[in-house]
């Protein structure tokens, strides 16, 4: 049993955890085997996230006067939640991921930068790319002019060593033969 100033520490590092969160995504763990549910919590740390599960009661509290306390003011049954303090498309991909091997998890609701997200937002925000694959994307994009030069002056200093010259202006062109 919890006493007064335990319940008092776990509302304020929840209140704490609540305000410094881009994404809050509210989701249920009771059910899941202690070692599948340490996977999942490992899971959503490595993509800047954690998860805390805790009587809905104190999360009622530690939401009083924050933008999350329409979703966390009156809960029912067992909840966890999930906080995303970087990827928050990353968290809710574990969290999906884990719905898809244990069907007592499952998305409720979130969210994400003080707007409130459906059901239906956090699962299309769980299938957005990680950042880390957003920012490959965006590197690659910024690559690919520079890597296609690069790979057209090598094909012409090539050329130009096949032909014996010294710059391309020196180098003749072969006309393709019309089929």
């Amino acid at each position: 049993m919890l006493n007064r100033s335990q319940k008092g520490e776990i509302i304020e590092g929840l209140r704490k955890d609540i305000e410094a969160a881009r994404a809050i995504f509210l989701t249920n763990l009771i059910g899941v085997s202690s070692n599948d549910a340490v996977e999942i919590r490992k899971q959503i740390r490595e993509a800047g996230g954690k998860v805390a599960v805790t009587r809905n009661t104190l999360f009622g509290k530690a939401s009083e006067g924050t933008y999350a306390e329409s979703l966390l003011k009156d809960l029912k049954g067992p909840h966890a939640l999930a906080f995303a303090f970087e990827d928050a498309p990353g968290v809710a991909k574990s969290l999906k991921k884990a719905g898809e091997t244990h069907e007592v998890i499952e998305l409720l609701g979130g969210f994400l930068n003080g707007e409130e997200l459906t059901k239906a937002q956090v699962s299309e925000l769980a299938n957005l790319p990680s950042r880390d694959e957003m920012l490959a994307t965006v590197l690659a994009t910024f690559q690919a002019p520079v890597s296609a030069f690069a790979r057209l002056m090598d094909t012409i200093k090539n050329k130009c060593e096949e032909q014996g010259v010294e710059t391309p202006a020196g180098m003749t062109v072969e006309a393709a033969a019309a089929e």
